[in-house]
């Protein structure tokens, strides 16, 4: 799906300084009477149309555990690691090796923390600190076998959520929503949400979550997780409605006409995003107010709405999916464990292993997890080798192998796929790359992640690269 460049934008200035022109356009808008003001705002409906692929999922609910998980503590049981506890790492795995911060450093082999047990009827083996999750293994696809290509939180966070290192590229939300539009009237098509519980140190940035050179329209919308999600979402003291509508409406009625003589998409998002902005105002309250779901519920997740939580987070996103909102990130900031591993992973094990489960089970009996694609997981793994610190040990980043999970949306249940070493060190089976798994989430969507590309800089840019980059794991589809 290819497009190309917009033609080059003129300053306000500079339209309405054009001989004659400008007068005559805000004089032939101001004479239109009620121009726009009660225009049926169009709703982009994606540039993916038809769709590539029957699609299996509608949507996406990326559960984004920055920091970087251990996959020897989650979902990656080595009994061989456990054996060697405090023996000196072979040379034969780490040689030659790129290490963040334990370079010339005796490496020591840190056994897996916490038990494991066999899970569902597949047996899939998830560690001790997951017990609700664990009620659920049968709906999971665990990934073994993941691997990246940045080994630092920054250039990896951009690396999984916009498909490569360099700053300033479209985010998959941001291409998902270019590419399909959205279901929600009045909603953003992309939102985002992040926890504050815990020691929440990881940080993350806007440019995660931008529209890099897509229009702004697509960017993802960050709600707050406590206070108002929206700033700005109340009206002035003494404005009613119908007076702020007279006011957008003038505004768009302005900005329509400016639109027909200069191609601005910056100007075309504008436009959008007032009418969206004003319908927000009533969707938003009657999106965050729970008071109509039952206590069971409330319970399940194990939250109280409004306290900031992962939890609340979760419930709000499964409220977001039944409006229509096309992609939801939630971000969970607790995962960089260099030290006292044991004491900070079980932290936010508990923060989030309820709340998790309870959104899977919660999407099933609504009927909307066949159509909805969870994911789990952060933007790299941990060292099987340990780090000391201050406090007790921990691991360091890990790049070449880590574990995630799929759920819903078309993807196999109660199953894993790919491994790592006996050491848990390398991904070495059905191993996927992060634009594999990109290549696939798309693919569930009824994208074809090779056709939806824009012209910038010379080159057909997608989200997966260029190139033959990026294949669809067939083997973890139904």
């Amino acid at each position: 799906m290819r497009t190309t460049p917009q033609a080059a934008p003129l300053c306000r200035r500079a339209f309405l300084g054009r001989t004659g022109v400008g007068l005559m356009a805000l004089s032939s808008l101001l004479g239109r009477a009620g121009l726009a003001a009660d225009a049926k705002f169009s709703r982009w409906g994606g540039v993916v149309n038809p769709l590539h692929f029957a699609p299996r999922a509608k949507r996406i609910i990326w559960l984004y555990m920055a920091g970087g998980p251990s996959h020897l503590e989650t979902f990656d049981y080595k009994p061989q690691l456990a054996k060697l506890h405090g023996q000196p790492m072979p040379d034969s795995f780490t040689a030659g090796q790129q290490l963040a911060q334990l370079q010339e450093q005796t490496l020591k082999c840190f056994a897996p923390q916490f038990a494991f047990k066999k899970c569902g009827q597949n047996g899939t083996e998830i560690s001790e600190i997951f017990p609700r999750l664990s009620t659920v293994a049968d709906e999971l696809t665990v990934i073994r076998s993941m691997k990246t290509d940045a080994i630092n939180h920054d250039p990896a966070h951009t690396l999984m959520n916009t498909g490569t290192m360099i700053q300033g590229r479209p985010s998959m939300g941001s291409w998902v929503l270019y590419g399909l539009g959205s279901e929600s009237e009045d909603l953003p098509g992309f939102v985002v949400l992040t926890s504050t519980e815990g020691r929440s140190p990881q940080p993350i940035s806007v440019r995660q979550w931008h529209s890099g050179f897509l229009p702004g329209q697509f960017q993802g919308v960050a709600m707050r997780s406590k206070g108002d999600p929206v700033l700005y979402l109340n009206r002035p003291p003494g404005v009613t409605a119908a007076q702020q509508h007279d006011v957008v409406a003038a505004v768009q009625s302005l900005s329509r006409g400016q639109q027909q003589f200069d191609n601005d998409p910056e100007l075309a998002t504008r436009i959008a995003q007032y009418e969206l902005a004003f319908k927000m105002q009533t969707a938003v309250p009657g999106l965050v107010d729970v008071t109509n779901e039952p206590q069971h519920i409330l319970d399940s997740y194990g939250c109280k709405p409004g306290d900031g939580s992962f939890a609340s987070n979760c419930l709000l996103a499964r409220r977001l999916a039944e409006r229509g909102v096309r992609f939801i990130q939630l971000y969970h900031r607790d995962w960089d464990h260099h030290n006292d591993l044991v004491k900070f992973i079980q932290g936010n094990a508990a923060n989030v292993d309820r709340a998790t489960a309870a959104l899977v089970k919660d999407l099933k009996q609504r009927g909307l997890l066949d159509d909805t694609l969870i994911v789990w997981g952060g933007e790299f793994g941990r060292t099987p080798m340990a780090q000391s610190n201050k406090g007790g040990p921990g691991r360091d980043h890990h790049m070449k192998g880590f574990s995630m999970f799929l759920c819903g949306g078309g993807v196999k249940r109660g199953t894993t796929y790919g491994a790592t070493d006996e050491l848990g060190y390398a991904s070495v089976e059905n191993v996927v790359h992060v634009h594999d798994l990109q290549a696939t989430l798309l693919h569930q969507l009824g994208i074809n992640h090779q056709r939806l590309t824009v012209k910038f800089q010379g080159l057909d840019v997608r989200l997966t690269g260029v190139g033959e980059e990026g294949r669809v794991v067939k083997g973890i589809l139904a």
